[in-house]
């Protein structure tokens, strides 16, 4: 829920951004599970849906996202003209290391971001660009690469609840047409995958299971302190999160849920035992 300050705020910061980016209804708010880097690559129940999202949304002026794969001390975005894609992963074919995703940057948004963003600092960086969190789901929303992205960086010193209130001061973008997704995995425990599982569909742990069903009845009643408060919500949640990278872009998406906005769900299945690929638009009906 937005405070009334908080609007007011938004507002203000939405009339001083730059013409560059012009007013739009708000655009809704993605959290995709990416699971493996291999879905970049391969057609399947996920990326074909991820393909359906990009057909059916109106383009936008531009693309934050957050992902798992951007870990810092402090908050960052990128400011480059032409972001580098980085492979930032290891042991998989030739194919998926020759994908390049080469959209542009936008060294404009990344201002305004920063300076949406009053309660710390946030740089502007030129040495990052695109990982594979990123561009693994955007090369199937957009195969063109005809929309600028940036990525925001994840202060992992700092705990849900400041992601949870850094997340909400990016509101306005949603009114400048701009595309804001977070990308990771709701349950990610790579210490217990079942590789044996890997073609076994939807095949989860009890914990795992346990996990994502109390997430989703979070997620679809709007309640989102259990899930800010992660770490005190029993032995399913602390399998399911071990680290939070993957789970905090997932906090950023909830932040930007507004008044009168549900969840819609997507993709709600589990891989190989630990893992699972639920997903999740926040916007109007």
């Amino acid at each position: 829920m937005v405070s009334i300050s908080g609007v007011a705020s938004n507002l203000n910061a939405l009339a001083n951004m730059a013409d560059g980016f012009k007013s739009t209804e708000p655009f809704p708010v993605f959290f995709f599970g990416h699971g493996s880097p291999m879905n970049a690559i391969e057609e399947n129940e996920f990326s074909l849906e991820w393909q359906r999202i990009g057909r059916n949304l109106p383009k936008p002026n531009a693309i934050l996202c957050i992902s798992a794969h951007w870990l810092t001390r402090g908050t960052f975005v990128t400011a480059m003209e032409q972001p580098k894609t980085i492979h930032d992963f290891g042991g998989f074919p030739k194919a998926l290391f020759d994908v390049q995703y080469p959209a542009a940057g936008s060294p404009q948004l990344a201002k305004d971001t920063a300076e949406l963003v009053k309660n710390v600092s946030v740089g502007l960086d030129d040495e990052w660009g695109l990982d594979h969190g990123c561009w693994s789901v955007l090369k199937h929303l957009y195969p063109d690469a005809d929309v600028p992205v940036i990525q925001m960086s994840i202060d992992y010193y700092k705990p849900a609840s400041f992601h949870y209130e850094l997340g909400k001061q990016l509101a306005a973008l949603r009114r400048k047409g701009i595309l804001i997704i977070g990308s990771g995995n709701m349950v990610h425990n790579l210490g217990m995958v079942a590789w044996d599982k890997m073609e076994t569909d939807n095949y989860a742990f009890d914990w795992a299971t346990e996990a994502n069903e109390k997430m989703k009845a979070y997620i679809l009643q709007n309640y989102h302190l259990p899930l800010i408060d992660y770490k005190n919500q029993g032995k399913a949640f602390d399998l399911s999160i071990p680290t939070p990278d993957h789970y905090f872009p997932m906090i950023y998406a909830l932040a930007l849920q507004e008044k009168g906005e549900n969840a819609y769900l997507f993709n709600d299945k589990a891989v190989m035992g630990s893992l699972t690929m639920t997903s999740f638009r926040i916007g109007k009906d």
